[in-house]
């Protein structure tokens, strides 16, 4: 079944078609993948980032968008990925990376393709954990900017993953967010005394 990829705000996906048109643009330099692409970058397949700030002991807690991620291609793959962030201004480009979760994260929708049901990829980040998913949300006509995952929802994180946790595995939320409670739980708060 084909992912149903929400539309980016169209004043995200500018700011990251100026930053790749002008290299002045931007504060930071371009990644070594992009200043030594052959041809033409550009920017595809959006994804809200989603971060998920506490997991508490009763479950899941709210989910914030933080932004928009899009992976830069360039030929037949992704070299690099941009992020965009919301400003008091609207939105606007925050910079580009590349490293792991560039090819893990095309790898994971490559295999999402796969699936027998159709979903709405998005990326769900849960900083606690260090850990980064590709979340395939049930609802494709959902406005991919807000909600939160439900238990149907499949979360496959991304490698690097966890130590104990498969990368590029599916989970229903409803088997990985118990796992993911118990570890979030488990970890003292930075500065507090270990017990």
């Amino acid at each position: 079944m084909p992912l149903h990829v929400a539309p980016a705000p169209a004043p995200a996906l500018r700011s990251v078609l100026t930053a790749l048109g002008s290299p002045t643009a931007v504060r930071e330099a371009r990644t070594p993948s992009l200043r030594a692409a052959q041809g033409p970058a550009t920017p595809e397949l959006p994804l809200p980032v989603h971060v998920l700030d506490r997991i508490t002991p009763q479950g899941l807690s709210a989910t914030r968008l933080a932004g928009w991620r899009f992976l830069i291609r360039c030929g037949d793959r992704a070299v690099a990925a941009a992020e965009t962030m919301l400003t008091p201004d609207g939105w606007a480009f925050s910079h580009f990376f590349e490293g792991p979760y560039v090819t893990s994260t095309e790898l994971a929708l490559k295999q999402a393709e796969s699936l027998q049901q159709p979903y709405q990829p998005r990326l769900l980040s849960v900083p606690g954990l260090y850990m980064l998913t590709l979340w395939l949300h049930g609802d494709t006509t959902a406005d991919g900017a807000e909600g939160h995952p439900a238990a149907t929802d499949l979360l496959v994180p991304l490698a690097p993953a966890p130590p104990g946790i498969a990368a590029h595995r599916p989970h229903p939320v409803a088997d990985l967010l118990p796992v993911l409670t118990l570890r979030a739980t488990r970890l003292p708060l930075l500065g507090s005394p270990a017990a």
